[in-house]
Parts: structure tokens; sequence; C-alpha cells
């Protein structure tokens, strides 16, 4: 027997062991984009889409894993265009549309069970080449329902191309519906033709991706458009081109004018400058002449100071001059009277005497020139009046040229000769005393 202690310690780890792995049994992984559908043995389905957990019992149910991603199928179609003349003739074009179609598995269970009965049990090549003959077909038939301009304007060949489409069945999930609300006629014609096939097999149309419409009328229409496009282009260039060199003739006038102007403006200013250079010599010339005049002015200001000064220094000269000959004047004639008293009424007889050589000739002169007129009116008579004032001429005639020419102003008087009482009192009492 195996021990008590292994026992307890066997059994818990049989349970971890083995409670996992009949958990993992029952419970199965169902990733994401994935779907697990588990049938039982009562017939039954249950869909289990992941991420999540699918419920199996090993042995009494079967589980089926299918794909939920989205199936890309590349499609190159080559098929004619419904186009028509202006005779209503048919002028088919041939194009080639290159395109890429997305179907998945539809999402309701029905839809599941029979993508996984119908589609999924086929090999992948088998699956890929299903859909893309399926779509190819659908797509010539929506070839041959649209005109070229159609393939190539979407937008505007929507309405036409709903007009031709074929009519929707009841058994057609209502997203169809929605999906005639695309612009692109290609892609609703497609989904319309090939809904009832897809379905069939469990399967959903999203989306049609066209990639490339070529055409010979396409390259020629292409090729127009590129000429086209390089002459507007070339257009817009040599009009950029022409803008770009009127800007720069534009540029080049102004700056032509600013240039002129600005020559104008030097001119200006040179004649300004020479104007004021001219005017500054004037000022300068006045400012010279008036310094001039200045300088004149000052010497002749200075020369008649100078002239004033030595005019004063002549005058206090001869001011001086006048007041030595007078003050001797005055000294002789204050000698002459001293010497008068002195010597008396002698002395001055004495002096005519010795004048009178000198002065008989001009006391005749002046009595022969003379012209008396006689007036008396004292009681005199005439012939005693004529003689007074003859001798009145006689005397002053006599001190004048005792006082110039006798030499009263040279000197002091000589001394008196002696004489005696007797000649004292004979010349006093032989002549009168001279008046002047």
């Amino acid at each position: 027997m195996m021990p008590q202690w292994l026992l307890v310690v066997a059994i818990p780890v049989a349970v971890l062991v083995l409670v996992p792995l009949i958990v993992a049994g029952f419970l199965r992984d169902v990733d994401a984009g994935t779907i697990r559908m588990v049938s039982w043995l009562n017939g039954s389905t249950v869909i289990y889409r992941g991420p999540g957990k699918s419920k199996e019992i090993p042995l009494l149910t079967t589980g089926t894993t299918l794909s939920s991603k989205v199936i890309n199928v590349d499609l190159d179609i080559t098929d004619q265009t419904a186009d028509l003349d202006d005779s209503s003739t048919p002028r088919p074009i041939k194009v080639r549309v290159l395109a890429s179609a997305i179907v998945s598995v539809g999402d309701s269970d029905t839809m599941i069970k029979t993508a996984a009965n119908r589609f999924f049990a086929k090999p992948e090549e088998e699956q890929l080449s299903t859909l893309t003959d399926l779509l190819t077909s659908s797509g010539r038939r929506a070839i041959n329902l649209l005109t070229h301009d159609q393939l190539f304007s979407a937008k505007s060949a929507a309405h036409a191309a709903r007009t031709n489409l074929p009519a929707v069945t009841s058994a057609q999930p209502t997203a169809l519906a929605d999906a005639e609300e695309e612009d692109d006629p290609l892609a609703i014609i497609i989904r319309k033709a090939c809904s009832r096939e897809l379905t069939d097999l469990g399967l959903v149309f999203n989306s049609l991706n066209i990639k490339v419409v070529q055409s010979e009328v396409a390259d020629a229409r292409r090729r127009q458009s590129a000429a086209e496009a390089q002459a507007n282009a070339d257009i817009v260039s040599a009009l950029q081109n022409r803008r770009a060199k009127e800007a720069q003739l534009d540029a080049e006038r102004v700056i032509s004018d600013k240039q002129r102007e600005l020559e104008q403006t030097r001119a200006s200013n040179a004649a300004l400058v020479s104007q004021a250079e001219a005017k500054r010599q004037q000022a300068m010339g006045v400012q010279r002449e008036a310094e001039l005049d200045a300088t004149q002015i000052a010497q002749a200001k200075a020369d008649a100071e100078k002239v004033r000064i030595d005019v004063e220094a002549k005058a206090r000269a001869e001011a001086m001059r006048i007041t030595a000959i007078a003050q001797a004047t005055a000294e002789s004639i204050r000698q002459v009277n001293e010497a008068i008293k002195a010597g008396g009424e002698a002395y001055f007889r004495y002096r005519q005497i010795e004048l009178l050589p000198q002065i008989a000739p001009i006391i005749a002169e002046g009595l022969a020139d003379a012209k008396l007129v006689t007036i008396s009116g004292n009681g005199a008579g005439a012939p005693e009046t004529t003689a007074q004032n003859i001798t009145a001429v006689i005397q002053t005639a006599l001190a004048a040229q005792l006082v110039t020419r006798g030499g009263l102003l040279d000197g002091p008087p000589p001394p008196p000769p002696p004489t005696d009482g007797r000649d004292m009192g004979r010349q006093g009492r032989g002549a009168a005393p001279a008046k002047s």
C-alpha cells in the first residue's frame, strides 16, 4: 500500500492538473477574426464569434473554425462599353478595368452556416477562383451596361446607371439598398449583379475599389488632357513670365523714375549748394568789406584820434606858446610900466626921440592916407580939433612903434641917462605924454 502522506500530496496535484485539462476540454478559445461553429448530437448548432470562449464537450460536439476577415479579390476585367453614335448605332469601346473587390462572411447565423457548407468547404485556391470568376462576370455585365464616359465620370453617370440596373429581389439584404447611394455606378452594378450569387455562398459584397480604367479613347483623351494641361501650363507660365516681365519693367521704370528724381534732386541740391556757396562767398566778401571798412574806420578813428592828440598837443603847445608870449608881453609891459614909473616922462620922451627916424615916415604915410572929418561940438574950433586928432594919431603910432620895434618886449629898458632937475623940468614942459 502507498503511504498515506503520498496520497495526501498526490490527490491535490491530480486535481490541479486534471481540472484545467477537463476545463480546457470543455472551453475552447475563439480568436479575434474567427467564428467557431459547435454542432451537438441533437443537430443544433451554436455559433461563437471571437474573441471569446466556446463551450464544447468532447465526443458530444463537433467544432469548426471559420475566418470572419474580409477577402480581397483583385479583378482584371476587359470588355466593351454600351456606347452609341449620333444615329443610335452601337459603337462599343474596348476598356480594361483594374479593380479590387472586398467580400466577407455575412453576419447572420444562416449566412455563416451557408458559407461554412458552400464556400469554406472548398480549398483556398478554389475559394479565390470562385470569387474571381463571380466578380469578373458581374463586372463584365456592368461594363456592358455603362458607357465610356460613365466609367470615367462616376458621379455624373450614377443616376443614369441606376435606371439600367436589374431589379432588387426581396431575398437580397437591405444593405444592398443602402449601397445604391454610392456614386460609383460600376460598383453599384457589380453589387446588384453578384449579390444573389454571393448570398448563395453565404458572403456579402462590401466595396469595390476601381484602380485603373484603360482604353484607347481614354488614353487619347488623357493625352489630349495632358496636352491641354501642358498648353494651359504653358499659357499660365507665359502669363506668369509676361506678368513677371511687366512687373520687372514696372520695377525698372519705377527705379528709373526714382533715379531720375534722384538725379534731379542731386542737380537741385548741387544748384542749391552752388547758390549757398555763392551766397557764402558774397557774405564772406561783404564780411571782408565790413572787416576792411571796420579796419579803415578803426584806422581812421585811430588817425583821427592821433590827429586829435596831435592837434590837442599842438594846441596845447600853441596855447603854451601864446601863454608864454602873453606872459612875456605882460612881463614886458609890466617892465615898461615899471621903467616908465622909474624913469618917468623923461624916459618915454627919450624913447620917442630915439625912434623918431623910424616912425616919421610911417606918421607921414598915415597922415597922407588919412581922410579926416572933423566934427566939433564942444565949442572949440575946427583947427583945434584937427590938431588934436592928428596929435592922437601920432601918439598912437609912436606907442605902437615903441612896443613892436623899440625892443620893449626884448627885456627891461636901459636905465635913463642921468639928467639934472633942469633937464627933467624942461622935458616935462616941452611935450605932453603919449596916449595909446
